[in-house]
């Protein structure tokens, strides 16, 4: 059961760091110079993303057999550890409409929300939703490794994340991906009676 939290807590606060939501966070770090209510905001919408990917990445587990589902596992991980090597870019320009509209934390939360939707730790919420049968863990864990990824940007704010090797981090959250890709490919096999 702690597998389902502390993996995808450690494969999410890598995943996260240089991602879009990471400079999202510096952003909204840098406008409001307010860091509770954008720590709270992005809890509360890491939360409701993160569960409703899981629960979907719980759901698509069901449809599958389990030999099936390892195999799509393995390529999913595979394909997130590509996307790793492709560092993201934050659209500034329609993130300020909402920044200027409301407070930190409502901004915090929509803009964390929306900026989730499709993401590289959303995908990987579902994929690991799917591989672990502890949902709520592994939401726990997701939201944990957000937290863990943004939190010091936030209190932080004058930290840059231009500062930190970010290549390097890349490559090791790929890294972590492949490991992820090559369990998953081995517990296909099995189940597949290849081995």
């Amino acid at each position: 059961m702690l597998e389902s939290l502390f993996v995808p807590t450690g494969i999410v606060a890598l995943a996260e760091i240089g991602d879009k939501t990471q400079l999202l966070a510096l952003l909204l770090a840098a406008r409001f110079r307010r860091p509770w209510p954008i720590i709270w905001g992005i809890a509360l919408a890491t939360l409701a993303n993160h569960f409703a990917a899981g629960a979907l990445g719980s759901w698509v587990a069901s449809l599958f057999s389990a030999a099936t589902l390892a195999w799509i596992l393995t390529a999913s991980f595979a394909a997130v550890a590509a996307w790793m090597l492709v560092p993201d870019q934050l659209d500034a320009d329609s993130e300020e409409s909402i920044l200027r509209q409301h407070g930190p934390f409502v901004a915090t939360l929509i803009t964390f929300f929306l900026a989730e939707m499709g993401d590289k730790t959303q995908i990987a919420t579902v994929m690991l939703a799917a591989q672990y049968p502890h949902l709520l863990m592994v939401v726990l864990g997701t939201t944990l490794g957000m937290l863990l990824a943004n939190v010091p940007v936030v209190l932080a704010g004058h930290f840059s994340a231009e500062r930190l090797p970010l290549t390097l981090i890349h490559r090791v959250a790929a890294g972590a991906f492949v490991l992820l890709a090559l369990y998953a490919g081995w517990q296909a096999a099995q189940l597949s009676g290849l081995v």
